[in-house]
């Protein structure tokens, strides 16, 4: 099996400044290779060095260029499996990036570390084997998708999600779980590997689309801001089953007739359903003719809506729950 790794930066190739300047990506991809013994036995592996940024600075540009190489390594017989070094800030949003607009055939896994490699017992080397890892057993099974590898688990993309800003296992599947656990023994699958995400052919992440934030005593202020700003759409990370303030309720209500809006919720699981009929309540907010996210989180919401933006023939309201009627 032949491997291309596709090196962003991130954690898992920082080391801290002894000027005191803070942490900084500093090592190769060839670098994080070689600092882990026994990847041979899985996999022949190039390196292409994609980014060097730590992942909370990767900005629209090269997010598309992560999306432009593995879309043409996923096209290349001779790649069987792309791994994907990368910070852990934001890795979860381009594993999702990934699997929604380019649904690769090539199993595709992300991993990345909580400490530096000059830190005490660092977990890069760990977590880029178990890539390697998953990644051979993936193909051995004709799977495909977009994965994160970390901690000895494998997510799929799309409900992967950093769960603890430090610990070693931080990444966590909400609901339905990870899709493998990697032990001594080999990679032991609880459910086939594949994509996972809705499709949403685009690629180009131009639109603008802002998160707004509802919560006790929020205003409109800034949901009428990014409105006046000329936004795309607006994903509202409203609270519990996909509900705002009054404020926002009535923001929506003069809005979601003509610009997109997704409702999607702050909680760490379960999906929004309109049920409340106050001004701010799910079941109103569908009325003024508001989209619902399902189970996606805020951020994730908002990469599937500019996608839906960017797609010939694609409304936001084909790639988003309507819920046409109350308890549908």
């Amino acid at each position: 099996m032949h491997v291309t790794v596709l090196s962003t930066g991130g954690t898992i190739a920082s080391s801290d400044d002894a000027a005191g300047a803070g942490a900084a990506p500093t090592k190769s991809g060839a670098e994080l290779l070689d600092a882990v013994p026994g990847l041979d036995a899985y996999a022949t592996a190039d390196v292409e060095e994609v980014a060097q940024v730590p992942s909370f600075e990767i900005d629209r540009e090269t997010l598309e260029r992560v999306g432009d190489r593995v879309a043409a390594l996923n096209a290349d017989s001779d790649v069987d499996a792309v791994v994907v070094t990368h910070g852990t800030d934001t890795l979860e949003e381009t594993g999702f990036y990934l699997d929604a607009a380019l649904r690769p055939s090539t199993p595709v896994v992300l991993t990345g570390a909580q400490r530096m490699p000059d830190e005490v017992s660092p977990d890069g080397p760990a977590n880029l084997l178990a890539a390697f890892r998953a990644a051979a057993a993936i193909h051995e099974r004709d799977g495909s998708g977009v994965f994160v590898a970390f901690n000895e688990s494998l997510h799929a993309a799309r409900v992967a999600t950093k769960a603890h800003t430090s610990k070693l296992e931080t990444f966590a599947s909400p609901g339905p779980g990870p899709v493998a656990t990697l032990d001594h023994a080999g990679v032991q699958f609880h459910r086939p590997p594949r994509n996972e995400a809705d499709h949403v052919p685009a690629t180009d992440l131009g639109a603008t689309v802002h998160v707004v934030a509802s919560g006790s005593g929020v205003d409109a202020d800034l949901f009428d801001a990014a409105v006046d700003d000329g936004a795309g759409g607006i994903v509202l990370q409203a609270t519990g089953l996909g509900n705002t303030t009054t404020a926002l309720g009535r923001a929506v209500e003069r809005t979601a007739p003509d610009l997109p809006v997704v409702v999607a919720s702050r909680s760490a699981a379960g999906r929004t359903v309109p049920v409340y009929g106050s001004v701010g309540g799910g079941e109103k907010l569908r009325e003024y003719g508001a989209l619902f996210a399902g189970d996606l989180p805020a951020h994730k919401a908002r990469l599937k809506l500019q996608l839906a933006l960017a797609a010939d023939g694609v409304e936001p309201r084909d790639v988003f729950e309507t819920f046409e009627a109350h308890g549908d």
